[in-house]
C-alpha cells in the first residue's frame, strides 16, 4: 500500500538528518509482519535480494528492469561519475559520529547500493550514478493492531535536468508495475521465511 510522505516526514528518523535535501519521492507499507525486534530480518532479506538482483515476479517489472538496465549499459548512466561525486560526497561520510561509529548495516556486495547505518528500527542505503543520487530508507513501525511491520521510503536528489525528467518519465513505470510487483515479491519472501524460522 503506498503512503502518504507524511508517513515517513512526521517520524523521528535519523535518515532526516543527513538527506534533509533530498525529495521523499515514495512511501509504501511492506506486508512484512513481525515483533518490535524484526528489522534485522527484514534488513537481511533485503540486502540478498539487492545482493542477487531481485526484481519483482511480475513479468511487466522483469521487463522494465531489464530495458532500464541496457539503457543505462548503453548511455552510460550507471557508471561511476567523479562529477557527480565531487558535487554530491557520499552521505556515509558525512553522518554524525554516533552513526558513523555504529553497525553500519548489511555488506550489498557488488550491487550500486551501499549501507549507510542500521539502527533497532530503521536501515538506510545509498546509491548514486548519473541520473539520480538515492538512499532507501526500511523502517520499523507499529501497525496499529498490536505488531510491527516494514515501511519503504525512497529519497532522490536529481542530477541536473535530465536526472529530473527522468525521474517524471519513469513515475508512471514505477507506481503501476515496478513497485507493485516489488512489494508483493518482498512479501512472498518475508511469509516463506517465516515459515522456515517457525518449522526450525
Amino acid at each position: 500500500m503506498r503512503l502518504p510522505r507524511t508517513d515517513h516526514t512526521d517520524r523521528p528518523w535519523r535518515i532526516h538528518e543527513i538527506a534533509d535535501d533530498f525529495t521523499v519521492e515514495d512511501v509504501w507499507a511492506l506486508p512484512t509482519p513481525g515483533g518490535p525486534d524484526d528489522l534485522a530480518l527484514l534488513v537481511g532479506q533485503f540486502a540478498e535480494g539487492i545482493k542477487g538482483g531481485v526484481e519483482g515476479n511480475g513479468v511487466v517489472s522483469r521487463l522494465l528492469f531489464s530495458v532500464r538496465r541496457k539503457l543505462g549499459a548503453v548511455f552510460g548512466w550507471d557508471k561511476p561519475d567523479p562529477d557527480t561525486a565531487v558535487r554530491r560526497p557520499c552521505l556515509r561520510d558525512h553522518l554524525p559520529a554516533d552513526l558513523r561509529d555504529g553497525p553500519r548495516g548489511p555488506d550489498l556486495g557488488s550491487s550500486q547500493f551501499t549501507s549507510l547505518y542500521q539502527l533497532k528500527d530503521e536501515w538506510a542505503a545509498e546509491t548514486a550514478n548519473k541520473t539520480v543520487q538515492a538512499v532507501m530508507h526500511i523502517g520499523w513501525v507499529p501497525d496499529g493492531s498490536g505488531g510491527y511491520r516494514g515501511q519503504m521510503a525512497v529519497l532522490v536528489k536529481p542530477n541536473g535536468l535530465f536526472g529530473s525528467l527522468y525521474m517524471a518519465a519513469i513515475k508512471p513505470f514505477r507506481y503501476l508495475a515496478v513497485y507493485p510487483a516489488l512489494i508483493r515479491s518482498i512479501g512472498r519472501e518475508w511469509e516463506a521465511n517465516a515459515a522456515r524460522r517457525s518449522v526450525s
